[in-house]
């Protein structure tokens, strides 16, 4: 009898399930590439802790992603002297294809993965592991990102990764607060489940798993977790971003087409999974109103041209911000009510603080160059704006007014 057979009264509890089974509550899974050097320290401290301070039975898996280093040979010999430890061999790379291999074959009901660095704080661990043990939960992450994270990393690593989550946020409606923390645990039958409409298999699967998991209707757990940078990170940000960026628009095509059956997939949980508001719909809604709001920023400069192109940029932009913001929330968005107008509007203004930016040094650079004609300050100024818009709209969706923030259903009827 597989995991998915098992009735849903009976698999609430995975250490029943592991009891009756003869398994081990959770599978650990480490994907490694070239490792050596790290790897039986790492493994031997993550065996220490599981050992004296998890309450639950264990294993580890060690997913070798077809090393070129020793790092097998290490496996190996760890797998032998430590009796909860194996390795598995795949001849591919890829962390998403590791798990997705690992998971798809463990008999544990509960499945983890973390990183070889063991960058995240493993006192961490059984508070992400239980709600899935107990069956509270359906999948559970470790975050950065929330209330109570304590992170030690570098600027540069910081803003990339809010503005990865703030355009998950703005594009797929994510309400989980970090896709791409080494550190998140399953539930083997949701595992079994999800992992065949996971197509990823690299850095993205996390971010896809996620993102099918909750527009499925599953319950997302969230740790706050002692995250410290591994210096010696090897992971290529440029083309790691640019893979994540195809990811995002192939999900937005398969949840637009129908071709992720995200409803079947909740089905199968006796959920009624709820998409979210069509991102089409909103940025039609947000062209609109930007369409009117630049037309009349346009009208407001050549008004007050006259007291000079950076003054006049910025009455106009102040003008038309405050109306902006207003029209935004109400038809784009569908936020009603008084509750938060305040919030939203200053927020609004730090959004028009960016786009008064990136229009200002426009302007300033174009001055800095040439002695323009209208025409061509004007020009300028349009492409800055447009450039303005989209920045403004993703942060608008995926920041201001993001349902997690207000409470409501984003998106106007």
């Amino acid at each position: 009898m597989t995991i998915t057979d098992i009735p849903m009264a009976r698999r609430t509890n995975a250490a029943l399930i592991a009891s009756n089974r003869g398994v081990p509550v959770l599978d650990v899974v480490v994907p490694v590439y070239n490792e050596q050097a790290v790897l039986s320290a790492s493994i031997h401290r993550l065996y220490r802790h599981l050992r004296d301070d998890f309450p639950y039975s264990f294993r580890i898996t060690i997913a070798d992603n077809a090393s070129v280093d020793a790092t097998a040979e290490v496996a190996a010999a760890l797998a032998a002297e430590l009796p909860e430890v194996r390795t598995v061999r795949l001849e591919q790379k890829g962390r998403g294809r590791a798990l997705h291999a690992v998971w798809s074959t463990s008999d544990a009901p509960v499945l983890a993965y973390m990183d070889v660095d063991l960058s995240t704080d493993l006192a961490a661990l059984s508070p992400l592991v239980a709600p899935l043990v107990s069956g509270h939960s359906d999948l559970a992450i470790g975050t950065r990102l929330g209330r109570g994270s304590r992170v030690v990393r570098g600027a540069k690593r910081e803003i990339i990764s809010r503005c990865y989550n703030l355009i998950l946020r703005s594009t797929l409606a994510a309400k989980f607060s970090d896709a791409q923390c080494g550190f998140k645990a399953i539930r083997a039958d949701v595992a079994a489940e999800l992992l065949p409409h996971v197509e990823d298999t690299g850095w993205f699967f996390d971010t896809e798993l996620l993102v099918l998991a909750e527009r499925s209707g599953l319950r997302i757990h969230e740790v706050p977790v002692d995250w410290i940078d591994d210096p010696d990170s090897r992971v290529d940000i440029a083309a790691t971003a640019l893979a994540d960026l195809k990811g995002i628009a192939r999900l937005l095509k398969g949840f637009g087409t129908g071709q992720i059956p995200v409803q079947a997939i909740g089905a199968q949980f006796g959920n009624q999974a709820g998409a979210p508001k069509s991102l089409l719909n909103q940025g039609v809604r947000f062209a609109a109103v930007g369409v009117a709001s630049t037309l009349a920023y346009l009208l407001l400069f050549l008004l007050l041209r006259p007291i000079g192109p950076q003054g006049a940029n910025l009455v106009a932009l102040l003008v038309t911000a405050i109306a902006n913001t207003a029209a935004n929330r109400r038809f784009t968005f569908g936020v009603r009510g008084r509750t938060g107008v305040a919030r939203h509007q200053f927020q609004g203004f730090v959004v028009f603080g960016i786009g008064l930016a990136l229009t200002s040094c426009a302007l300033a650079l174009l001055h800095m160059l040439s002695d323009p004609h209208p025409i061509v300050e004007l020009l300028v100024l349009i492409a800055a704006n447009l450039m303005a818009t989209v920045v403004r709209f993703v942060l608008l969706r995926g920041w201001v007014f993001h349902p997690r923030r207000t409470g409501q259903t984003a998106g106007g009827k």
